[in-house]
């Protein structure tokens, strides 16, 4: 038995996801890059790479990851570009996306042999969050004057538009594509490609995939464009589970239980946008569970279990691929779950563990 904690990836739940991002592409003729800001585990890029069409990344190393262990299409996207960095982006590239048009100008140059694209912020978005809202007030995610953006047309194939957070809705998808078809249009009649981002849940249940596909593809032959998609969470959402122990149970007014992992080490995402992880939920016996960190708001969330939890007991936190292996840390040295993958088959693979020397590594 592996121990705890680890993130279990199981093979036939991403496959599901996979089906509908097949499902999707066929009838829609769009393409999907996986956005590797959300899940860059490269043992699961075998599964993956048949149903994908190549990656989408947010710096340099992601770029080269995605180059060297996804292969087939990449997209380089990047707050800002360094002097140092521009070129060997470049070589690993096919298309660069600038967030500025001062960054487009200014690597002009070194970006000529590949194609080229800008962030175009349409300067609104499905984002509930402020933190995480690309539309916020003096956002510097992008541009959104078509005039400006006309005046490098000749320079650029594309635009990436990255504007919806988990948007479950596909009539709001909808209207806000034609506010983008009608405020951008002579920029987008002028293009070879666009990237709608991620951030669509077309792989939840009930999703009406097949409505989304002929609006991208209504999109598509309107302006001449090949559509691109980055599903991050959508690749991913319900394969994952974080598998952890309980090491200690206190009743401090509540029934308290401690597990060998910790959010701010292995969720971040649920301390940074204040959210519980998704816990059982069934039975007459409620915990917190706690995560092992000196944090004091080191917690999971509520819980229910059908009998009394014992010191040992396992806990699965379901829904745990997202943003969290990309984020996890050594806070307070607390050791990284390992990474493991259920197969078919139901034969579960050690991927990775981690050791005193990674710590000691990262460091200096």
């Amino acid at each position: 038995m592996i121990p705890t904690p680890f993130y279990l990836i199981d093979e036939t739940a991403l496959l599901q996801n996979l089906q509908k991002i097949d499902l999707l592409r066929e009838a829609s003729g769009a393409k999907a890059l996986l956005a590797l800001k959300c899940f860059a585990t490269w043992s699961a890029f075998d599964i993956m790479r048949p149903h994908m069409d190549g990656t989408t990344s947010s710096s340099l190393f992601e770029l080269r990851l995605g180059r060297e262990k996804f292969g087939k299409e990449t997209h380089a996207y990047s707050v800002a570009w360094s002097d140092r960095e521009i070129d060997e982006a470049c070589s690993y590239a096919d298309k660069i996306i600038f967030n500025t048009v001062g960054q487009l100008t200014r690597f002009a140059e070194p970006s000529h042999g590949i194609k080229r694209g800008v962030r175009l912020n349409p300067r609104f978005s499905t984002s509930g969050f402020d933190l995480a809202d690309p539309a916020r007030p003096f956002s510097r995610l992008g541009e959104w004057d078509v005039t400006k953006l006309l005046g490098v047309a000749d320079l650029i194939s594309g635009v990436m538009i990255h504007y919806n957070c988990e948007n479950r809705d596909f009539a709001l998808f909808d209207a806000q594509l034609g506010r983008i078809e009608n405020e951008f249009a002579p920029l987008l009649e002028k293009l070879e490609w666009v990237s709608l981002g991620g951030g669509i849940h077309f792989t939840g249940e009930g999703y009406p995939i097949e409505d989304l596909a002929k609006r991208l593809k209504s999109f598509s032959d309107r302006f001449g464009v090949q559509v691109y998609l980055e599903p991050g969470e959508a690749s991913i959402t319900k394969s994952t589970t974080l598998e952890v122990t309980v090491l200690d149970l206190l009743d401090n007014g509540k029934q308290l239980a401690i597990v060998d992992s910790s959010i701010e080490a292995h969720m971040l995402d649920l301390l940074i946008y204040r959210e519980s992880a998704k816990l059982p939920q069934v039975g007459d016996y409620p915990y917190q569970i706690c995560g092992k960190s000196c944090l004091a708001g080191d917690i999971f969330g509520e819980a229910r279990f059908p009998a009394p939890l014992k010191v040992g007991d396992r806990i699965s936190v379901a829904d745990a691929a997202g943003y969290t292996m990309v984020k996890k840390n050594w806070f307070n040295g607390v050791n990284m779950p390992s990474i493991a993958i259920k197969r078919a088959s139901g034969q579960i693979d050690l991927i990775r563990e981690f050791t005193y020397e990674d710590y000691l590594s990262s460091l200096s």
